[in-house]
């Protein structure tokens, strides 16, 4: 009788889910929740990014009142991807007189499991002012365009809530001396931080647990892993996995929040 007594909410969920009603898969052994995909709109440098997020709940033990589950949450990286270019060149392109002249013609963004690898495309001068008969006169130094290769690595920070990626510059194709400016110069490191600073604050927006996850788990999740993955037709995504600890009285509050999302949609 007392098994009965337990088990009796997650009949319920099932007769639900016998009508179409589909908050959450549940049986004595298991209980699956699936949080509906919520689109969340961001700016990063005043460029607007839509990241679209969802997530799975598996409980995979239990310890007296308190319940621990499996977290799987991903984020659609699609649109941040159609707008690399635009974003990238809102802090990069730059027009000085007598410096360095940078103009971003194309960025993508594509997974390489489980890192993802960003290709810039770039048109670089330098300038030199100098004095000619007590005027001064801009003079271009070297000048051309490029191309950057740089594989982005996620890592969890140790609080496990905040993903952070880890930069690593690959290929650069350019000739001669703006390859070597690229390679080893301060342009470089700066194209690097900034297409890595860029992503990162889009991931971590976009992917923001208060965002997606229902209030009842809220503040009660760490992330332990993070990948990027293929899509499929192109598209990036970004897998978070970590663990949820609740109170049985939480699960069933979750269920109701669950449930409320779905009718709401």
């Amino acid at each position: 009788m007392r098994f009965m007594n337990l088990c009796s909410p997650f009949l319920a969920v099932a007769l639900l889910l016998a009508k179409g009603f589909s908050p959450l898969v549940a049986t004595a052994q298991n209980t699956v929740f699936k949080i509906p995909p919520v689109k969340i709109p961001l700016e990063v440098k005043d460029q607007p990014i839509t990241i679209t997020a969802s997530a799975i709940l598996t409980i995979s033990s239990r310890d007296r009142n308190l319940r621990i589950f499996n977290l799987q949450l991903t984020g659609d990286l699609s649109d941040l991807q159609r707008n690399l270019t635009s974003l990238l060149g809102a802090q990069l392109d730059k027009d000085d007189r007598c410096g360095e002249r940078v103009t971003i013609q194309s960025a993508t963004l594509r997974a390489a499991d489980p890192a993802s690898v960003a290709v810039v495309q770039l048109h670089v001068e330098r300038w030199a002012c100098v004095k000619v008969l007590g005027k001064q006169a801009a003079k271009k130094v070297i000048g051309g365009d490029a191309q950057i290769q740089i594989k982005l690595t996620p890592t969890i920070e140790k609080d496990s809530t905040e993903l952070e990626l880890t930069p690593e510059v690959g290929d650069i194709q350019a000739d001669g001396s703006l390859g070597e400016l690229l390679r080893s110069g301060a342009l470089g490191e700066a194209i690097r931080e900034k297409v890595r600073s860029s992503i990162v604050s889009a991931l971590n927006k976009g992917t923001n647990l208060a965002a997606t996850l229902p209030p009842a788990v809220q503040g009660y999740v760490t992330i332990q892993n993070a990948e990027f993955k293929d899509g499929g037709d192109g598209s990036l995504l970004v897998v978070l996995q970590g663990e949820a600890r609740i109170t049985q009285e939480q699960v069933k509050l979750l269920s109701d929040q669950v449930r409320e999302r779905l009718a709401s949609r």
